[in-house]
């Protein structure tokens, strides 16, 4: 962390204003640290895994909480799935009923047994892929959104982009090693945070098990490959990975006290006790800290011809941010607000954004509302 020209703060809160102007908007600057608990607290050191890759992130603000050659380029096996997931959930009703196309018949490695011409809810190939991992199921899903698994693969690719994934590509939907197919655990924690944003895919990632409705006689009955969810505390998800060559990977989340964390391990022969061992360690060594209130006024803006000269600012829900137990947290926070606006204000309107910045870096942002309703005034009415 670079040194800051900035007083030293113990234990209590310090604000900075300063003032940008980008694009007519004021953006007031404000900076302070505050703790909970004694600052001398000491650091347990991480533990020991088997792991050649990995990390662990808060699921709400996206903050590393631990890494291990996090940006080393590495294959994610089945892991690739959760974005074939996404895909088909982001395409629109998954009552939506799947003619599979001949191509996904006897599709090598993991398999829920598809047959050419088969009708099958767009439901039950989507948890099929996820909790029977079936490349199959891949294949199918691939064809039903795009033209062509090329096209669908194309689009993965543009999707992780959005995301910020900018260390992985893809060139199956199913994750069957291909040199030119690969990814970085911190690229696989964006992917998996952004995924698990998503009502649908969370129910089906923390589902142990699933019954299909693919007729007498088929494969109906899913169970869950993901130990995560039966076996550890708190566990909520998200998937499994191998290959021979790729290694065993897997992506886990877990919360605890109001604290959900993603968890990346690759190339790990330990792969759920490893898993287990970060979770562990980063729930005992960290905490989330409130640092807004919702509904709490953070900001007034001037009304122009109002029946009252300001409006109130403030959010939704509060911020939250994890830090390490013991520890000052330091952060930056950017408003980005009008200079003035004209009424009618109402309650509950967006009125702009929070950034919120840890030693230099975007963590995250959130909405700004207005607290309350303003008028336009009765004389500028008549004006």
């Amino acid at each position: 962390m670079k040194k800051s020209k900035r007083k030293s703060v113990s234990r209590s809160a310090i604000m900075i204003m300063t003032f940008i102007i980008a694009f007519g908007i004021t953006a007031p600057v404000q900076s302070f640290a505050e703790t909970n608990g004694a600052s001398d607290a000491p650091m347990v050191q991480p533990p020991v895994i088997s792991a050649q890759n990995a990390i662990v992130i808060e699921q709400s603000t996206g903050k590393v909480l631990y890494e291990k050659n996090s940006r080393q380029k590495a294959y994610p096996a089945s892991t690739t799935k959760i974005v074939t997931a996404l895909l088909a959930i982001e395409s629109g009703s998954l009552d939506r009923i799947v003619r599979v196309a001949g191509a996904a018949q006897g599709v090598e490695g993991s398999s829920i047994y598809l047959a050419a011409g088969e009708r099958i809810p767009l439901r039950d190939l989507v948890y099929g892929l996820m909790l029977r991992s079936g490349n199959d199921a891949a294949v199918a899903i691939s064809r039903f959104v795009d033209p062509s698994t090329e096209e669908f693969v194309q689009r993965m690719n543009e999707r992780v982009r959005e995301m910020g994934a900018m260390d992985t590509n893809y060139v199956n939907p199913n994750g069957l090693f291909d040199e030119n197919h690969y990814t970085t655990t911190y690229d696989m924690a964006i992917i998996a945070r952004e995924a698990m944003k998503n009502p649908e895919f969370r129910e089906i990632v923390g589902a142990k098990s699933w019954v299909a409705n693919r007729g007498e006689g088929k494969y109906n009955h899913f169970y869950n490959k993901n130990k995560v969810v039966f076996e550890y505390p708190g566990g909520t998800g998200i998937k499994i990975g191998y290959t021979k060559r790729s290694g065993r990977t897997l992506v886990a989340s877990a919360e605890r006290d109001g604290m959900e964390l993603i968890c990346v391990v690759m190339n790990a022969p330990d792969w759920f006790n490893d898993s287990y061992k970060l979770m562990d360690h980063v729930f005992d060594s960290f905490q989330m800290n409130k640092i807004f209130e919702a509904s709490k006024i953070l900001k007034a803006i001037p009304v122009k011809n109002g029946d009252k000269g300001h409006v109130f600012v403030g959010l939704g829900s509060s911020i939250l941010m994890p830090a390490r137990k013991g520890e000052i947290l330091k952060l930056e926070v950017v408003y980005r607000l009008p200079v003035s606006v004209q009424p009618p204000v109402r309650r509950w309107q967006e009125a702009g954004s929070i950034e919120l910045y840890g030693n230099g870096e975007y963590l995250c942002s959130y909405p700004l509302y207005y607290l309350e309703d303003i008028d336009r005034s009765m004389s500028a009415s008549y004006e």
